[in-house]
C-alpha cells in the first residue's frame, strides 16, 4: 500500500491560516470533517487533545504529528499541512513548527494501513527528505515526493535488526508511544541510523498498534550492554531485571538517539530490578513522591474496574426499568439481574477487581491472584470498598516482600518463583492477614461510615453532595473527578442499590459539563467557530449519556473560564440533589437511567438548573470572535 493512498491531496493544506497550536488543529479537523474522513469532530479532537496532554507530539525540527485512533474516524487518513511563517506548537525543541501531520486511525486499522501509517513515520526522520517537503509548492509535488521517497525505501535491502559482531558494543532498545502509531517507529529508525552510524550493533523491539514487533531474546538482553526504553506508556519490564536500563520519553528516541546510545554503552544508567523498585524512579533518575507512587497503583485498579461499572450498571438499571413499567417480561428481567448485580453479575467483580490490579501495578503479575482474592474477601464480607482498598495495596507490597526474601534463590530455583512460591505464600499471607485482622476492622470501619452517612442530616448532604458535584467538574475524568467517583461507588457498594444519594450527586455533576458547553454554543453562537457549534451539538449527547469528557477540547483551550464555570454549576446541582433527597439506583447512565431515581422530575431539574448556571457564566465571560 502506498503512502498517498492514505495521504491524499484532497486532504492536504499547503497554507495554514492559523497562528496557534489549537488553531492548527482545528484547521486540519475540519478538513478531514469536510472530506468525510470523521464521523464526531469533537469526539476525535477530545483524543487529539488527549494525546497532546500526554506529551507535545511537536517532536522538533519543525515537525508535528498530532494522531489519534478512535472510533469517531471512518477511513484512515493523514492530514498534511504547512504553515509558511511556522507557529509555536509548543515543540519539545521550543522552536516553531513548519510541518503537521494529523493522522486519523480507526479502532480497527488494518495490518496494512499500520505498516503504512509507520513507513510514512519513518520517512520524516530524513532532514533532507523534510527540506524537499518544506519547498513543495503544490500538492501533487507533495505526492511525488513521497512515491519516490517510499519507492527508494522499499528498494533498500532491509538489513538485520540484531548484532553481527562480538566485538562491537551491542544495544537493546524498546520503543512505545501511547497510540503506537508514529513515534514509535521514529524512535526505532532514529535510534538505529545513529547506531549504525556510531558503529554500534542494536536491536530494538517497537510496542505499536499492531503489538509488540522484533521482540527482544532473553540471550540479546543477557548480551547488550545497556537497554533504552524510550516509552510514553507500560512495557513489559520484568526481563530486564539486573541490566542498566535507561528510561526515557520516546520523543527522546527521535531528538537524542545519539544520546542514549552512548549512556547505554557506557552503562550509565541505574540498574533495574524487577522486584518493584523500578515506581520509585522517574524517567531521569530522581525520586517519585510516595503520593504519585499510591496514585498511579490506584488509577490501574480503578481503571479496570469501570467496564464492569459501567456494563453492570447500565443493564442493572434497565433491570429496574422493566421490573417497573413492564412487570410481564420477568424472565428478561432476572436474566439482566443475574448477570449486572448480585452474587453472579458484573457488581460482583468490582472490588476484586480493583483490589487485584492494584496489586498487579505494584508487583506485576504476581499480585493479580492475591490482589483479586483478598478483594473477594473483602467483597463477601462487611469489609466493603475500603477493605477491598487495603487488600490490593496488601497483597502489592506482600509479593514485593516475598521477591526480595527469595531474591537470592539459586539459578536453579528460580522457576519456582512464578509458579510456586509467589502464588501459594502471596495468598497464604494476604488472605491471612485480611481473614483474622482486617476484614474484621474495616467491617467496624465501613459499618460506621455507613451508618453516619444515611443519618447525615440535610445540611451536610448538601455540603456533601455540593462538593462531590464540583470535584467531577474540576477536571471531567482526572484525578479529582475519578475520586469523587470512587467514594460514590464505594457508597453504593455498601448501602446496597436501593440507595444511590450520593450517586446522583455526582452524576448530576458530571453530567453538568458536557450540556453547559453545549448550551453556550446554543445561545452564544456569535463567540464560537462553526467547529466549535458542531462540537457544542455533540456534547449535548454526551453529557445526557454523563460522559464528561466531551468538555475536555474546550477546557483545553480556554481552562479559566471553562473549569470555573463548569465546577460552580455542578456544585450547585450535587447540591441540589441532596437537598431534594434524591436517590438514583444505578452507577452510570445518566438521562436514561433518571426514571429510577425516587424524584426524577427533580433530578432533571438539579441538572438543568446547574446546566444553566454553567453555561451562561461561560457564554458571558467568553470572549467574541
Amino acid at each position: 500500500m502506498k503512502i498517498t493512498d492514505i495521504l491524499s491531496q484532497d486532504t492536504m493544506i499547503l497554507s495554514l491560516k492559523a497562528t496557534t497550536k489549537e488553531g492548527a488543529i482545528d484547521e486540519m479537523i475540519a478538513k478531514l470533517a469536510e472530506k468525510g474522513k470523521i464521523n464526531d469532530s469533537a469526539l476525535f479532537k477530545a483524543e487529539i487533545m488527549k494525546r497532546e496532554q500526554e506529551s507535545s507530539t511537536g517532536i522538533g525540527e519543525g515537525i508535528a504529528m498530532p494522531h489519534a485512533k478512535t472510533s469517531a474516524v471512518n477511513t484512515p487518513t493523514v492530514v498534511f499541512a504547512k504553515s509558511e511563517n511556522g507557529l509555536d506548537y509548543e515543540s519539545l525543541d521550543g522552536q516553531p513548527a513548519y510541518l503537521f501531520f494529523m493522522i486519523a486511525a480507526t479502532d480497527g486499522a488494518n495490518q496494512t494501513h499500520l505498516e503504512t501509517l509507520a513507513a510514512l513515520s519513518r520517512l520524516l526522520i530524513h532532514p533532507d527528505f523534510v527540506n524537499k517537503l518544506r519547498t513543495a509548492s503544490s500538492t501533487q509535488e507533495v505526492v511525488d515526493l513521497f512515491d519516490a521517497a517510499q519507492g527508494e525505501a522499499e528498494e533498500i535491502p532491509v538489513e538485520s535488526n540484531t548484532t553481527s559482531s562480538q566485538d562491537k558494543p551491542f544495544v537493546v532498545a524498546v520503543t512505545a508511544c501511547p497510540t503506537g502509531i508514529a513515534h514509535t517507529y521514529m524512535a526505532e529508525d532514529a535510534l538505529k541510523n545513529k547506531a549504525k552510524e556510531m558503529g554500534i550493533d542494536i536491536r530494538v523491539e517497537t510496542n505499536g498498534s499492531d503489538g509488540a514487533k522484533n521482540k527482544l531474546t532473553s540471550d540479546e538482553i543477557a548480551r547488550a550492554n545497556g537497554v533504552i526504553v524510550a516509552a510514553d506508556k507500560k512495557v513489559e519490564m520484568a526481563r530486564f531485571d539486573g541490566k542498566h536500563v535507561l528510561q526515557t520519553p520516546v520523543s527522546d528516541g527521535i531528538r537524542k538517539p545519539e544520546e542514549l546510545i552512548n549512556k547505554a554503552v557506557a552503562k550509565d544508567a541505574p540498574i533495574y530490578h524487577s522486584n518493584g523498585e523500578k515506581d520509585t524512579s522517574s524517567d531521569d533518575g530522581q525520586k517519585v513522591s510516595i503520593g504519585s507512587r499510591i496514585y498511579k497503583d490506584l488509577m490501574n485498579g480503578i481503571s479496570h474496574m469501570l467496564p464492569f461499572v459501567v456494563g453492570g450498571g447500565i443493564l442493572l438499571a434497565f433491570s429496574f426499568l422493566l421490573e417497573q413499567y413492564f412487570p410481564g417480561a420477568k424472565d428478561f428481567t432476572d436474566m439482566l439481574g443475574a448477570i449486572s448485580g448480585g452474587k453472579t453479575g458484573a457488581f460482583m467483580f468490582l472490588i476484586p477487581i480493583l483490589s487485584g490490579f492494584i496489586a498487579m501495578s505494584i508487583a506485576d503479575r504476581p499480585g493479580l491472584m492475591p490482589g483479586m482474592v483478598g478483594g473477594l474477601l473483602a467483597a463477601t464480607s462487611d469489609a466493603g470498598f475500603l477493605g477491598g482498598l487495603l487488600a490490593g495495596f496488601l497483597a502489592g507490597y506482600v509479593v514485593l516482600g516475598l521477591k526480595v526474601l527469595f531474591s537470592k534463590l539459586p539459578k536453579t530455583l528460580e522457576g519456582l518463583k512464578p509458579i510456586l512460591i509467589y502464588p501459594v505464600l502471596g495468598l497464604l499471607v494476604t488472605g491471612g492477614l485480611m481473614y483474622f485482622v482486617f476484614d474484621p476492622i474495616f467491617s467496624k470501619i465501613n459499618l460506621f461510615l455507613v451508618d453516619q452517612l444515611q443519618s447525615l442530616g440535610t445540611a451536610n448532604a448538601v455540603i456533601l453532595g455540593t462538593v462531590l458535584g464540583g470535584m467531577m467538574a474540576i477536571d471531567m475524568g482526572g484525578p479529582f473527578n475519578k475520586a469523587a467517583y470512587t467514594f460514590a461507588i464505594g457508597v453504593f457498594t455498601s448501602t446496597g442499590n436501593t440507595d444511590g444519594a450520593f450517586m446522583a450527586a455526582v452524576m448530576a455533576g458530571g453530567m453538568v459539563p458536557p450540556l453547559a458547553i453545549a448550551l453556550a454554543t446554543t445561545i452564544f453562537k456569535n463567540k464560537f467557530t462553526s467547529d466549535e457549534r458542531q462540537a457544542g451539538i455533540t456534547n449535548y449527547v454526551l453529557g445526557l449519556s454523563f460522559i464528561t469528557e466531551g468538555a475536555i477540547p474546550f477546557a483545553a483551550a480556554d481552562p479559566l473560564r471553562v473549569i470555573t464555570s463548569c465546577v460552580l454549576g455542578s456544585a450547585v446541582a450535587g447540591g441540589l440533589t441532596q437537598f431534594w433527597h434524591i436517590n438514583v439506583p444505578a452507577p452510570h447512565g445518566g438521562i436514561f437511567v433518571a426514571g429510577l431515581a425516587n424524584h426524577a422530575g427533580l433530578f432533571l431539574l438539579s441538572i438543568l438548573i446547574g446546566t444553566v448556571i454553567s453555561g451562561l457564566l461561560y457564554g458571558f465571560w467568553k470572549k467574541a470572535i
